[in-house]
């Protein structure tokens, strides 16, 4: 059965999102990129869809444990908002600085609209529990892959280029604490933390990821977490020797209709924008 890649857009009204194939001419539409998966589906959220033959999935996104975000390290994560007078989404970030939040590239982007999303019309809203966060910043620009052009009109849906780094106008990080990021690892077993739509108001852990591995290339870190559509952006945390680190950050779902693999960038393919962020 041939396995297909489901981008997990966020709380973006279905009707207005249409699945293409790989090889689709019309760049504002999301290519699959270098995965090369002749079934692109935006409109599917792959683990607990609405009306899919996946749907039997919700029932371990409402297993996932609920965290204390009033602790640290969870206080660190939150969430990215976007909202428009056609649109509202959120996806899941990570304060990896004091200014600084890891999420996930495909959230920056609107399909309504098939454009970027500008950096002033979104919130980062740190520790977020039951509509109330411990702070909330704006977002003074965003960092993205060399792949994207934000002055353009196109996505390209690949996960090995499916990161964002928000520089916020405030440093969140200095009062709420941030978490570090670790580029190398060898099998270890990581938790996704994140608002998943199901949950949307609560941050929740999927421990069922299993031991996380890279591919071939060392671009694409699998693993097996249950998740959907919100916990786009949330990250992979391993909590080795009490020092939670983060070791990449969620991004979609491959699936044949019976098994899932969540696609993650791995920390390594942006080390060279954060270090750079971090010498400024």
């Amino acid at each position: 059965m041939a396995i297909r890649l489901f981008r997990i857009f966020t709380a973006i009204s279905l009707a207005l999102v249409l699945g293409v194939s790989a090889d689709a001419q019309d760049r504002h539409i999301p290519d699959p990129g270098a995965l090369d998966i002749p079934n692109f589906r935006a409109d599917l959220d792959a683990v607990c869809g609405s009306g899919s033959k996946l749907s039997e999935g919700c029932g371990a996104i409402r297993a996932r444990k609920i965290a204390d975000s009033t602790l640290f390290p969870w206080r660190a994560i939150g969430r990215v908002n976007f909202a428009s007078i056609e649109v509202r989404q959120h996806c899941t970030g990570t304060l990896i600085g004091e200014t600084l939040v890891l999420t996930a590239a495909h959230c920056l982007y609107s399909l309504p609209r098939r454009n970027w999303i500008p950096a002033s019309s979104i919130r980062f809203a740190a520790g977020y529990s039951k509509g109330t966060a411990l702070s909330v910043s704006t977002v003074e620009r965003y960092v993205l892959d060399p792949a994207h052009n934000p002055a353009s009109r196109d996505f390209l849906g690949d996960p090995t280029n499916d990161w964002a780094l928000l520089v916020l106008s405030d440093p969140v990080g200095a009062e709420l604490g941030f978490l570090d990021t670790e580029p190398e690892f060898d099998r270890i077993n990581p938790i996704l933390a994140g608002y998943a739509g199901l949950r949307p108001h609560v941050l929740s852990l999927a421990e069922d990821c299993g031991p996380a591995s890279l591919d071939r290339s060392g671009k694409i870190l699998w693993a097996k977490c249950s998740a959907m559509h919100g916990d786009s952006g949330a990250p992979l945390i391993v909590l080795g020797n009490g020092t939670p680190k983060v070791i990449g950050v969620f991004s979609a779902i491959l699936t044949d209709g019976h098994r899932t693999i969540s696609a993650a960038v791995p920390v390594s393919n942006f080390s060279k924008e954060l270090n750079s962020l971090f010498e400024k």
